[in-house]
């Protein structure tokens, strides 16, 4: 487990546009490590994890796309029942929120990875260390 930066990235919601933001993300040799899309009417909120935020921020900046940088938690989970559960209650009973959170893992794979959003990230890490 470990504090990582999330990127919120707002961009136009039409066909094509994250295509483009995340091939200059790669041109710059850059590695998304998870992401995930909400969308509204009008713009999307793209939330990515990459192994250089930087890189993004500045990249994506200089191109008048708005980037918002957090802090939150990348948690391995074994690929078994109640690895969510467990970790969901282990917050809550130390009356942290999750506000959001998103990850995934193939049926093949023993360890999944989950990105989350806390309501305070630092306890949060933590509370999970324990």
């Amino acid at each position: 487990m470990q504090i990582v930066k999330q990127l919120s990235i707002f961009l136009k919601n039409r066909p094509g546009t994250l295509g483009d933001v995340c091939e200059s993300i790669t041109q710059e040799g850059i590695n998304i490590l998870g992401f995930s899309v909400s969308d509204t009417v009008d713009h999307a909120v793209v939330r990515m994890v990459v192994d250089e935020p930087l890189k993004v921020i500045h990249l994506l900046g200089n191109a008048g796309v708005l980037v918002v940088e957090n802090e939150i938690l990348m948690v391995e989970l074994r690929n078994e029942p109640g690895q969510l559960a467990s970790l969901s209650r282990k917050l809550g009973v130390a009356g942290i929120n999750i506000e959001y959170a998103y990850g995934g893992v193939s049926g093949s794979h023993s360890v999944g990875v989950l990105f989350v959003r806390t309501s305070d990230v630092r306890r949060a890490f933590d509370v999970m260390s324990d």
